[in-house]
């Protein structure tokens, strides 16, 4: 398969993903402001949501343009971080309307991990692909942020059950971690 197809594919499904969240986005019956108070926490989980499909979608596509060739491992893994991201409407839209209560904290915070990992077994598969002395295994080095994000993922899961807005913290620091692009593989992807 041509990696144009899976990231195509893969596109419209953040896409997808991106008009399902915003459609939880309750449009308030009153012309007042403080109408908006109570959809806040749902505003925010949104935003918090939309950054990390942003992200997610961003490697994604530097990924698939290092790669030189794919297989049927790459596609199935492609298909389990689909799944995990898929969830994300879902997860964003019950933290937020239960005002980031630690249950829902903690699932969104478990969907965040699984996602994580997800993309690292996709990552791993891609880079076997090309082969230990491609371009793209060059670029990815030790990959620290792609390690310690499903780390910091499981201690704001159990943040969440304590205390939800640290795990709330701990979710907007691995974002703005990643909220740069990873440069090297947008290196090894030209």
């Amino acid at each position: 398969m041509e990696t144009n197809r899976l990231e195509a594919f893969s596109d419209g499904v953040f896409a997808i993903l991106i008009t399902i969240m915003v459609l939880e986005l309750k449009v308030p019956h009153s012309p007042d402001v403080s109408a908006l108070r109570p959809l806040l926490p749902v505003f925010l989980t949104y935003v918090l949501s939309f950054v990390y499909l942003g992200i997610y979608w961003n490697n994604h596509h530097h990924l698939l343009k290092a790669a030189e060739k794919l297989n049927g491992g790459i596609m199935w893994a492609n298909l389990h971080l689909l799944f995990w991201l898929s969830l994300f409407p879902f997860v964003t839209g019950w933290m937020g309307e239960n005002h980031f209560h630690p249950f829902p904290s903690a699932l969104y915070g478990a969907v965040l991990f699984m996602a994580a990992l997800a993309y690292y077994i996709l990552q791993t598969l891609v880079v076997s692909a090309q082969g230990p002395t491609s371009r793209l295994a060059k670029a990815l080095g030790s990959d620290w942020k792609g390690k310690l994000s499903p780390v910091l993922y499981g201690s704001a899961i159990v943040a969440s059950l304590v205390r939800p807005w640290i795990a709330g913290c701990i979710y907007i620091a691995v974002a703005l971690m990643w909220l740069v692009p990873d440069r090297r593989l947008a290196r090894a992807a030209h």
